[in-house]
């Protein structure tokens, strides 16, 4: 059940008919990993603790820097030289204390990000590197576990839903294949910090949908953010039959 201080804390989302006490009891009862704590990671982070999810488990093996502090919104000037996750355990908890927050520090290798994905309900990859989002992504599938994929890079953003417990859902290998070796990082080709706002926040939202049991999730659609011209597009997106990850070989 939820206590009185609960009912009030999330009082205009309960209010909301999509949601009510049964979507917040959901909410209460659902667990999220979210994979970086950088410019996504940050507002999916805040934005989960503050609506309530029970159990959040989060999964940074770098520090911060003072280069992070324009865009990722969960850390401070006193964070510079704390791990990431130390960071955001302080922040989260002094925003909602009612919530359990596992801590992951070091790098997740096979092993243990098979436990740690099969240990919640939905995945956020809010990583900054195509290898991790490629692991990631294969661990979700093999765990039958809903993954939410954001990525922002200069004055571009993207965002899906991958869910493999739907067999009309591709997988993040369909859309992306192999990737690319000259894949660049925010530090070499830079971005803007309201963009990953955007793109971290709809994750947040995406993930909600999802563990509350409301509204439509953008699973089969790529969502392509502009923030230049300030333009949205959609494409859809076929899951293919023949992939090596989540293909009937593999299934």
């Amino acid at each position: 059940m939820l206590t009185d201080q609960e009912l009030l804390r999330y009082s205009r989302q309960i209010l909301l008919q999509h949601v009510d006490v049964e979507g917040q009891l959901r909410l209460k009862q659902s667990r999220a990993l979210i994979v970086g704590l950088g410019g996504l990671g940050a507002p999916v982070a805040l934005y989960l603790a503050a609506a309530g999810v029970g159990e959040l488990h989060l999964a940074d093996f770098d520090t911060v820097d003072l280069t992070n502090l324009q865009r990722q919104i969960i850390h401070d000037t006193d964070s510079v030289g704390q791990t990431k996750v130390d960071s955001a355990l302080r922040r989260l908890s002094a925003i909602n204390p009612e919530i359990t927050l596992v801590a992951h520090r070091t790098a997740l290798d096979a092993d243990s990000l098979a436990a740690a994905v099969a240990a919640v309900d939905v995945v956020l990859d809010c990583s900054d590197n195509f290898s991790t989002r490629e692991a990631v992504n294969a661990a979700c599938v093999a765990a039958d576990k809903p993954l939410i994929s954001g990525a922002a890079i200069r004055l571009e953003g993207q965002l899906s839903v991958f869910d493999p417990r739907r067999a009309d859902s591709p997988c993040y290998h369909c859309l992306y294949g192999h990737g690319s070796d000259t894949e660049l990082t925010c530090s070499e080709a830079g971005v803007v910090g309201p963009l990953v706002g955007l793109v971290g926040s709809l994750q947040a939202l995406e993930a909600l949908k999802l563990l509350a049991g409301f509204g439509e999730p953008l699973v089969g659609r790529l969502l392509l953010i502009d923030a230049l011209t300030t333009r949205f597009r959609e494409l859809r997106v076929k899951r293919d039959p023949g992939c090596s990850v989540c293909g009937p070989q593999h299934g």
